[in-house]
């Protein structure tokens, strides 16, 4: 009989290679959450409720940032300790840490776990799961060191830092920000930095090379060599797409900025002009997923903080450190909006025609995402008398694992912080779960029913 139930156990949540990232992901969630839950975790030696350890386990391992206590000041050295460790496992990809983990041990992989690293991935095929794999360790290896290197550099000689301070402070804004985490050991975020290039531009970079997926910054690397020998460039359709859409909403970002804030007193309007344009690149830059603030979030217009929720809602890359419905997905709907538009009847982007099934996906993904969203939004407004804009921007910053915050977070009842720790979660893993499943349940009809056209519009 046990061996009947283990049976049932093991295909219920291991048949799926999504779904047994969803059970690895979950797992260390949980794990995360009694640790934080130790006396030691916090500062003063008082004990964390259960509903703030799970929430902060969440938002490490799901690179959020959200957070309802402040991360310098609450946690211990412990505790954030284990909030980075949450932050790196969660980034990289937990079933991408065991798997390089299985190869640096033993030097080969099983079948099963090829296939949930090439799930969460996004590897091409079985053959190229252990080149991707090193690839993604490496680069993360040295983006974050390269990174934290500068900041530890410019808090110990600029700021004056102890060279202990410097390093640590260092390191933890770069693993943060490469991971998309948000998360900071400052109450005010980075704000103190706001006029500082040599602290938020390092911080962005990061930011965007791990918001745009990994698949993209490896077929980088890996033309960049070839290139070296053929004298030619080949970039796939994914990789096409992800750097002309993150290159254009960067810049929309930035632009639009910019223009609603220049003269607000509470933002941009102390600054001069270069500074300006430094503060409306680096939110732009941040509503990738990332979380930092150099300006506060709360004294943003109206207007600002709709289009901080759009950029949010987009997200970064595939199979990266970013959130949201990705770029790609926003990109293949605006080519099957631009295709009706014209009358044609087969969506194209840069030469490509896109499949129905690609157009169906991206569809699927957008349309539930709103739908999560405005169903956590009204949830929370009936829990809660914060404002409407303010909680519109907290879901959609939950969903797009983002972080920024309006403030409200430490404010809403236990019931609102459960709400925005499972929009976290799903909005971490279901992309990547929606996706491969539509794929495996992908079939071919025998047989085709009559057409008929409803009225549109």
């Amino acid at each position: 009989m046990s061996g009947r139930m283990a049976g049932v156990w093991h295909s219920v949540f291991t048949a799926h290679p999504a779904r047994t990232v969803v059970m690895a992901f979950a797992g260390v969630v949980l794990a995360g959450a009694v640790l934080l839950a130790l006396p030691l975790s916090a500062q003063g030696s008082q004990g964390t409720d259960v509903i703030t350890s799970l929430f902060t386990a969440t938002s490490a391992v799901c690179v959020t940032g959200l957070a309802v206590v402040d991360t310098g000041t609450y946690w211990s050295g412990f505790g954030q300790g284990v909030i980075l460790a949450l932050i790196q496992v969660g980034g990289f990809g937990i079933m991408t840490m065991a798997s390089v983990l299985a190869l640096l041990i033993s030097g080969k992989l099983r079948l099963r776990m090829q296939l949930t690293a090439q799930a969460e991935t996004k590897s091409l095929g079985i053959g190229d799961v252990r080149r991707v794999l090193l690839g993604v360790a490496g680069s993360t290896l040295i983006v974050e060191l390269a990174v934290g290197m500068i900041l530890a550099l410019r808090l110990r000689f600029a700021y004056g830092n102890s060279v202990g301070d410097a390093l640590y402070l260092g390191l933890f804004h770069a693993v943060s920000a490469f991971n998309n985490a948000g998360f900071g050991l400052h109450a005010d975020s980075l704000t103190r930095y706001a006029q500082d290039p040599w602290v938020t531009l390092p911080v962005a970079a990061a930011v965007i090379l791990g918001g745009i997926g990994f698949p993209v910054l490896l077929e980088l690397l890996r033309h960049r060599n070839r290139r070296r020998t053929t004298g030619r460039r080949y970039w796939s359709l994914h990789t096409k797409l992800t750097l002309v859409t993150t290159a254009v909403l960067l810049l929309v970002g930035t632009v639009l900025t910019c223009l609603l804030e220049w003269s607000n007193p509470g933002t941009l309007g102390p600054f001069d002009w270069p500074q300006k344009i430094l503060n409306g690149f680096f939110h732009s830059a941040m509503t990738r997923t990332a979380g930092f603030n150099a300006l506060d979030i709360g004294a943003l217009h109206a207007s600002t903080l709709l289009l901080t929720c759009m950029l949010m809602f987009i997200g970064g890359g595939s199979a990266g450190t970013a959130g949201g419905i990705k770029v790609t997905t926003f990109a293949v709907l605006a080519a099957a909006i631009l295709a009706e538009v014209r009358g044609e009847p087969h969506s194209a982007v840069m030469g490509r025609t896109l499949g129905p099934h690609v157009l169906r996906q991206a569809l699927t993904v957008a349309l539930l995402g709103v739908g999560l969203v405005m169903s956590a939004t009204l949830a929370l407004l009936t829990l809660s008398r914060e404002p409407f804009e303010a909680v519109l921007f907290e879901v959609v910053s939950a969903f797009g694992t983002v972080g920024l915050s309006t403030g409200i977070t430490a404010d809403l009842p236990d019931a609102g912080r459960l709400i925005l720790t499972l929009l976290m979660f799903v909005g971490r893993l279901g992309p990547i779960t929606l996706v491969s499943a539509l794929a495996l349940r992908e079939r071919t009809r025998r047989y085709q029913l009559p057409e008929e056209r409803p009225v549109i519009g």
